[in-house]
């Protein structure tokens, strides 16, 4: 008990004395992505439905307690072992929270490239929205389908805790029979875990940034937020925006401990086919797989969910 103390008094010290780099630009409009065009990843279920999944990686540390005492081979294996499980359940496209590039603390390599290489993602995005001399992490996304018009952002400074952000990606989703494309913007983010006050103002700064955009959305992430909490962004992105989350009520669906922190949102203009916390321990938090449609117009009416996710193992 009192080494994990002194472990924990440790890692708060080490907080407070990192003070994160002031960004001179906090929201960046780009096409610059980066992609592997010599790996591809398998597809076996229908070209209606895009599979999606989230993970806060808890920088590669899997169930230790700092990433600060596990050794890069750890890191790798840690890695390797969030691979297989996306190679087994093959999503499209992956959100990444507390994804490091070469960190001191954790290895000192980029495990957003070393997990996309892994698994066989050909493009990602990551923005290192916390960084210092000791550490450089923050949000990602990976994807089997080409990325375009990102937008990366990091939410204004909330000391004494770490910067947060998101990244936001564009891909076309061609589907249904007629084979037609669809501009479908994607998500990764991730909110202050300390204060809902500081949790709202970074829903605030999103929200913005998606106002000028009119694409059908999905939003992926760690929300540090509980549906059922007294104050919930959960709620009041859902009753207050286009967007609505996948039976947020329910206890079956805990990513972290006992609580509901990922989550899954998409807009109206869409739908859940199936939705999964996958009880694999990569991290502290569980990852989370979804699969999603749009209603289409001779379908408006809402539909019974089909059989869970399948696992290819």
């Amino acid at each position: 008990m009192l080494v994990r103390l002194a472990l924990v008094t440790l890692y708060l010290f080490i907080l407070v004395a990192c003070t994160t780099v002031e960004k001179q630009q906090r929201t960046l409009y780009s096409n610059d992505i980066e992609a592997d065009e010599t790996i591809a990843i398998q597809q076996d279920y229908p070209e209606s439905v895009i599979r999606v999944a989230t993970l806060n990686l808890a920088h590669g540390r899997k169930d230790s307690l700092n990433q600060l005492f596990v050794m890069e081979s750890s890191f790798k294996e840690n890695l390797s072992d969030i691979a297989d499980v996306l190679t087994d359940y093959r999503p499209h496209v992956v959100a990444l929270q507390e994804a490091d590039a070469g960190s001191r603390w954790s290895g000192g390599f980029d495990h957003v490239e070393y997990l996309a290489s892994a698994a066989g993602y050909p493009w990602r995005t990551h923005e290192s929205n916390a960084e210092s001399w000791l550490f450089s992490y923050g949000t990602a996304l990976i994807s089997v389908l080409p990325l375009a018009e990102t937008i990366k952002h990091t939410f204004e400074p909330s000391p004494p805790t770490m910067d947060k952000g998101f990244v936001l990606a564009q891909i076309d989703w061609i589907y249904g029979d007629e084979k037609k494309p669809r501009k479908l913007d994607i998500l990764s983010v991730h909110l202050d875990f300390s204060r809902q006050s500081v949790r709202e103002q970074q829903i605030k700064e999103m929200i913005e940034i998606l106002s000028a955009r009119i694409n059908p959305t999905i939003i992926m992430g760690d929300f540090n937020s509980e549906w059922l909490a007294e104050t919930s962004v959960i709620q009041e992105l859902t009753r207050k925006s286009r967007f609505k989350s996948y039976r947020p009520e329910s206890a079956d669906y805990n990513t972290y401990k006992d609580k509901r922190l990922d989550w899954i949102l998409i807009t109206k203009d869409m739908e859940f086919v199936d939705y999964q916390v996958l009880p694999d321990t990569l991290s502290d938090h569980a990852m989370v797989v979804a699969d999603i449609r749009f209603i289409s117009e001779a379908d408006e009416v809402e539909k019974p969910l089909g059989a869970e996710i399948n696992s290819q193992k």
